[in-house]
């Protein structure tokens, strides 16, 4: 199972990846809502563990972005305010659980397994599509014109970006953010992985669908567009 962890208590968050690293669980990290919103935007998470007081951007607010953009992975908000009038404002906002700090780990594993059971019986989006550009989110698989290319996972990350926000650009920064948070390696890495990208889904073929716009970021264009 692969977790989201929202949390800019340094101390909680550690406790909480040791706890579940050693049951076998995947856990990606974020200190601040901005980061949070954007890892949980362009990956596949089981569960989202969001804390409500953050910098940046707010528990409330990353989880109304996200249910706004269609991301039903469910999400279990973690506060020491434990009002009614929070409980009732975070269920609203698109919350699946709430639970308040202090808390005993057990039971926020039990609740997760509560949540990812009764979310497998939903059905939700398992591809993207952009012309002939087909993204299989669960595989990470994209086929165009009847050729299939697995994506590692940096690749796999660029082009669900690209094609959520298409025709739109990305910036740079949005993907730096998304690849690598506040950790973002030397030289021009994102460059050469959107080369490799290009290499798989646009080299073989007439049309190239990525599009670099100087000194901004990134974008996919359809045929008619170019």
């Amino acid at each position: 199972m692969k977790l989201l962890l929202v949390e800019d208590h340094q101390d909680i968050a550690g406790v909480i990846f040791d706890f579940f690293e050693l049951k076998g669980y995947t856990l990606d990290y974020a200190s601040n809502g901005q980061h949070g919103l954007e890892l949980g935007s362009n990956n596949h998470y089981d569960l989202i563990i969001l804390d409500i007081m953050l910098p940046k951007l707010d528990g409330y607010i990353v989880c109304k972005k996200l249910r706004e953009q269609g991301v039903d992975t469910p999400i279990l908000m973690l506060t020491a305010r434990d009002t009614r009038e929070d409980t009732l404002k975070g269920f609203d906002q698109g919350a699946d659980d709430y639970l308040v700090k202090p808390f005993d780990l057990e039971i926020l594993e039990a609740r997760i397994k509560a949540l990812t059971r009764r979310h497998c019986g939903v059905t939700a989006v398992d591809s993207l599509q952009f012309e002939e550009l087909n993204l299989d989110l669960s595989q990470h698989i994209v086929e165009r014109n009847g050729c299939s290319f697995s994506l590692n996972p940096t690749l796999f990350t660029i082009l669900k970006l690209l094609m959520l926000r298409a025709p739109k650009v990305v910036t740079k920064e949005e993907l730096i953010s998304a690849l690598w948070g506040e950790d973002e390696p030397e030289g021009n890495v994102l460059r050469s992985h959107i080369y490799q990208l290009r290499y798989q889904i646009d080299k073989p073929f007439k049309h190239g669908y990525i599009k670099t716009v100087p000194k901004v970021g990134y974008q996919l264009i359809g045929e008619e567009e170019q």
